[in-house]
């Protein structure tokens, strides 16, 4: 039974940060890399960063310098560090572990909301 479950969500103003976790079970957590997404309301689901079992990081471009993606095998934890918030940025986080063709698992968590207000 794979749980995934994100929090740290919230309202902030453009330029501020947030801090969102994801806690994974139900999966050998250490040997899988780990990613986080996000969707906008009307707006398809899009990948946001990941990182590999080794600590390589993957950042789409829109978030690259203000992103950091980071991971804590012991507590089964993968962190998403945001500073410089825009409000394109605003949107439901969701985290999974990424496939070959998209997202491993279809048991989605319930997300956290981020909300950037201009």
């Amino acid at each position: 039974q794979v749980q995934l479950v994100e929090s740290g969500g919230g309202l902030v103003q453009a330029g501020g940060s947030l801090r969102l976790s994801c806690a994974a079970s139900g999966i050998i957590f250490s040997t899988n890399s780990m990613a986080w997404y996000r969707q906008a309301p009307g707006k398809q689901r899009e990948s946001v960063a990941a990182i590999t079992t080794g600590g390589r990081t993957n950042y789409r471009d829109s978030v690259k310098g203000r992103f950091t993606i980071s991971r804590d095998n012991a507590k089964k934890t993968v962190v998403l560090q945001m500073i410089s918030l825009k409000p394109e940025d605003t949107g439901v986080y969701y985290c999974n572990v990424p496939g070959v063709q998209g997202p491993k698992y279809a048991n989605w968590g319930q997300g956290t909301q981020v909300t950037v207000s201009s």
